[in-house]
């Protein structure tokens, strides 16, 4: 008997654990377009002809909304700010604008730097992983149409899609 609940234990410990999970996964509306930066891919500075990687950054808006004890709906806007790098960055650029509804999944980074006053500053972001676009908040705008990579996929002159097979 005693030998074996110490091979249920041994078998117990020899198992993966893990240790933590960092996911974070927002549906929301951008703040504003997404601001783009470059950097030399070797630190370098001087030389144009670097390869770069590419970051950008946007403020994200997710609301929820509830009813209090009399019925009322409230309405909370929470703001984070979404990071994408390298590619997903490239995509953001050419897709992303004010007012989109997007999908974003990702893991939330924290970082702190000391500014040139001495002063410390936190800031946690969503690193995103991936996006899927959803929607645009203002998609009878017109200025936002002209924006919009996706506005002209579906028109009047698009053929039904008749009777699919699934």
């Amino acid at each position: 008997m005693q030998s074996e609940s110490r091979k249920i234990i041994t078998g117990i410990t020899k198992q993966k654990i893990m240790v933590g999970v960092n996911k974070v996964i927002l549906i929301g509306n951008l703040g504003k377009n997404p601001e783009i930066i470059s950097f030399p891919k070797d630190g370098r500075r001087d030389d144009t002809m670097n390869p770069v990687v590419r970051k950008a950054t946007f403020p994200l808006a997710t609301t929820e909304i509830r009813k209090n004890k009399d019925g009322e709906k409230i309405e909370q806007t929470d703001w984070h700010t979404v990071v994408c790098w390298r590619g997903l960055a490239d995509i953001a650029e050419k897709l992303l604008r004010k007012g989109t509804q997007v999908y974003v999944e990702g893991k939330l980074q924290s970082r702190s730097w000391e500014d040139r006053e001495g002063v410390k500053h936190y800031a946690t972001e969503v690193v995103a992983e991936n996006f899927t676009v959803l929607g645009n908040r203002n998609r009878n705008d017109e200025n936002q149409q002209a924006n919009d990579p996706f506005a002209n996929i579906l028109t009047n002159d698009t053929e039904p899609l008749g009777d699919l097979p699934f």
